[in-house]
């Protein structure tokens, strides 16, 4: 899971600069210009996306292990089963989170005056 969350935020420092970036170029005289790019908010989509399915993954194999240990299956420890309910717990949780500080910025988005 460490690993994954320093990919993400990562890729989310990147977009960070792309974003700075844009913001030079356009202060840029019109001609200097490039043409605006709609892959940014393709790429936050596909981001998105994959830490949707990741906590999704991680929720899956943790049923899984707590279902095997439940079944008496030898080979999952309780501790395997413990520690993947708590990864998924803890994805979960920074989902809701960042689910939550999405809502907000748009909540606050949709009340700026025009």
């Amino acid at each position: 899971m460490k690993i994954q969350n320093s990919a993400l935020f990562q890729e989310m420092q990147s977009m960070a600069l792309e974003a700075g970036r844009s913001n030079q170029v356009n202060k840029l005289p019109t001609q200097a210009q490039p043409q605006a790019q709609p892959t940014s908010s393709a790429q936050f989509g596909d981001l998105l996306s994959d830490a949707l399915n990741t906590v999704n993954g991680l929720q899956a194999d943790a049923k899984q292990k707590v279902t095997a240990v439940e079944m008496g299956d030898r080979n999952v420890s309780l501790a395997d089963a413990m520690i993947a309910s708590q990864k998924s717990s803890v994805a979960f949780e920074a989902t809701v989170q960042v689910r939550n500080k999405l809502v907000e910025a748009y909540k606050e988005i949709m009340n700026m005056p025009v």
